[in-house]
């Protein structure tokens, strides 16, 4: 349940789903599955979001129906061919994501959006974590939101000083996430700290 609490509620996929998962599910339609969301990715990457191991050889498997690339450091990437891939120079929108978003947990080498910056914070000691700004693709400084009564306030911590470009396309996003995550709320305030 989103912003309140409960007891927890378990099922089965199948309930969830309305359906039977299907009897011929293989590893490799998984991989391709995972690609399609978050490729282009190693084979480890994979491997860290599904638990498996051993993927290699799946991966192997796959490679003539994949589009393969290489990263700075010499390791394979590997995605669908028709994926959505924009110009290296296209810039990443702001986001605000959640603690537990799969851009930060699907990814073995998370050092492709986590900055000096956001290991100088030092979270692993810090309980409950918070959200984390990406400004252009890159971890950028933190949020919470905060409720008292009526009122919801976002709270952004940049990790330097920002410019009024990021704090309003910030703001937007900061908009966007109140209507999802408190609509119910009379009085909405998005304030930056330093």
């Amino acid at each position: 349940m989103w912003g309140r609490s409960g007891p927890i509620a378990h099922t089965t996929a199948e309930v969830w789903l309305g359906r039977s998962l299907a009897a011929d599910a293989s590893l490799e339609e998984m991989v391709l599955r995972y690609l399609a969301a978050f490729g282009p990715a190693s084979v480890k990457d994979v491997q860290k979001w599904s638990g498996l191991t051993r993927l290699r050889e799946v991966v192997n498997r796959l490679r003539p129906r994949l589009a393969v690339f290489t990263d700075d450091d010499g390791r394979e990437l590997f995605d669908v061919p028709n994926a959505p891939r924009p110009d290296p120079d296209t810039p990443a929108p702001p986001r605000l994501l959640y603690d537990f978003d799969n851009l930060l947990l699907s990814h073995a080498d998370r050092g492709r959006v986590i900055t000096d910056a956001f290991r100088a914070q030092n979270y692993a000691t810090r309980r409950p974590l918070p959200g984390v700004v990406l400004l252009d693709g890159f971890t950028a400084g933190d949020w919470q939101l905060e409720r008292e009564r009526d009122t919801a306030t976002l709270l952004v911590r940049p990790y330097e000083q920002l410019a009024s470009r990021d704090k309003d396309a910030l703001t937007e996003e900061g908009e966007r996430l109140l209507d999802f995550a408190a609509a119910d709320a009379a009085t909405r305030d998005i304030r930056f700290e330093s």
